[in-house]
């Protein structure tokens, strides 16, 4: 299969995004025998911001079933041009008046951090919202979600909203030129995945039955994440190419 060239003059041909998946899978493959981990523990999701139907249909038709969105007006434009059988993850900052148009049509919200969102995610749906906390783990202005020292209070918080479900953690690391920058970052989201485990377990309206995600790792550090514990990788330029923001 022939390397994936991403300076060709279409990105999204089908020929080129098949062997970009294919690298990416050796990646994965490599990691998880690095860590003595199984593939299957692992779900690769495509971020598919700024990028087209087709792009996406190709990576559907090739066996990715999971899919990221990062804005919902975007994200809505396109939806009802690619597969049905997508599991929908929305992977971006939720604004709490955005809750109602991803309540009930995404598999998981990777990113809530506070209570206004949870509020509303709760009062849109008569069954039960997965969604995973976002923690800011090094702390950046630059970065949404709680800091590592708050996430007790955040539990607390979703206590107060019995829809949602409480499936794991997410962070957005720093962007690293050496992905081993990152690795103690992802380290540290473990131990607090342990210490939410057992938060969860004393809760009153929770339950730590079916909290096992830990979303981390992006095109630029996934290795690492896969190696140190993540079960959900979000890798948008590894399989689309550049984005074009204009």
């Amino acid at each position: 299969m022939p390397e994936p060239d991403d300076n060709s003059s279409d990105q999204y041909a089908p020929e080129t995004m098949r062997a970009r998946l294919a690298k990416v899978e050796e990646r994965i493959q490599s990691a998880c025998d690095r860590a003595g981990r199984d593939r299957d523990e692992l779900t690769l999701i495509a971020v598919s911001k700024t990028h087209p139907p087709d792009a996406i249909k190709t990576l559907y038709d090739e066996g990715v079933g999971a899919f990221g969105a990062s804005y919902v007006q975007e994200w809505d434009d396109k939806v009802d041009e690619v597969p049905d059988g997508i599991e929908w993850h929305f992977v971006g900052h939720l604004q709490s008046n955005k809750a109602r148009d991803v309540v009930d049509r995404v598999a998981y919200v990777h990113s809530v951090d506070r209570r206004s969102v949870m509020k509303q995610l709760n009062k849109r749906t008569d069954s039960t919202v997965d969604v995973l906390l976002q923690i800011n783990i090094a702390e950046q202005d630059s970065k949404s979600g709680v800091p590592p020292e708050e996430l007790e209070g955040l539990i607390d918080v979703a206590d107060d909203y019995p829809n949602l479900e409480i499936r794991g953690l997410m962070t957005l690391p720093p962007h690293a030129e050496d992905p081993e920058d990152n690795r103690d970052y992802f380290r540290r989201m473990r131990h607090l995945f342990d210490e939410a485990s057992t938060l969860l377990a004393e809760s009153d309206t929770h339950s730590r039955d079916g909290f096992e995600h830990l979303s981390m790792g992006m095109t630029n550090d996934f290795e690492v994440a896969i190696e140190e514990g993540a079960t959900m990788i979000r890798l948008g330029t590894a399989l689309f190419g550049p984005r074009d923001y204009d």
